[in-house]
């Protein structure tokens, strides 16, 4: 299965000035934009690895979601949670050709942990053999940073603040996570059940 994400986060969507004052850098001094790179790259390395350790996609945004395979033929769990809305789905063969799947044949199951998709009808739509589905979809927490659950902005805060203290090559510890970090994204991350019905 291959995700890909169709709309990044814009500078303007990064809450810089809360890592501003998170780390209480100095203000009016004519120089506050200096390290705005930086501290940028630091949210967007912190927003990452919170995502890829949780399974949760923290801003809103949309994804393409391509599967290979069905991991049972009348549910397939999302590699993402939570999902807010299935936009499209459609069937690719190998040769490219594409067929539209209306969407009231399938469903999506909501959940903060494992969104599923079901169909409607018993069995999700055949996949073509060496082709795939696709399906265009939106994910996230919260639609932007000020609605963002109180725990996972402070989570990115405390973690973007260590990326940026460590930009010069300080110990990163083989990449672990700040205790503090650990603790609060602690209850959203995905428990993976072998043998789960659409895991």
């Amino acid at each position: 299965m291959r995700l890909k994400e169709q709309s990044g986060l814009s500078a303007a969507e990064l809450p810089l000035a809360g890592l501003k004052e998170h780390l209480r850098m100095g203000t009016g001094f004519g120089e506050e934009s200096l390290q705005d790179a930086v501290l940028e790259a630091a949210l967007r390395a912190a927003i990452a690895s919170i995502e890829s350790r949780t399974g949760k996609v923290l801003i809103e945004r949309t994804f393409i979601w391509q599967a290979d395979a069905w991991r049972q033929p009348e549910a397939q769990a999302f590699p993402v949670a939570p999902v807010g809305a299935i936009s499209w789905m459609k069937l690719v063969t190998r040769t490219g050709d594409a067929v539209d799947v209306d969407l009231e044949t399938v469903v999506l199951e909501p959940s903060t942990q494992r969104p599923v998709l079901r169909s409607v009808y018993g069995r999700l739509p055949s996949i073509p053999t060496y082709g795939f589905a696709e399906i265009g979809f939106t994910a996230g927490y919260a639609a932007d940073w000020a609605s963002m659950p109180g725990d996972l902005a402070q989570a990115v805060m405390i973690l973007a603040a260590h990326y940026y203290e460590m930009r010069h090559g300080g110990d990163m510890k083989d990449g672990a996570f700040p205790a503090g970090v650990t603790q609060l994204i602690e209850r959203y991350r995905t428990v993976r059940i072998l043998g789960g019905s659409a895991a």
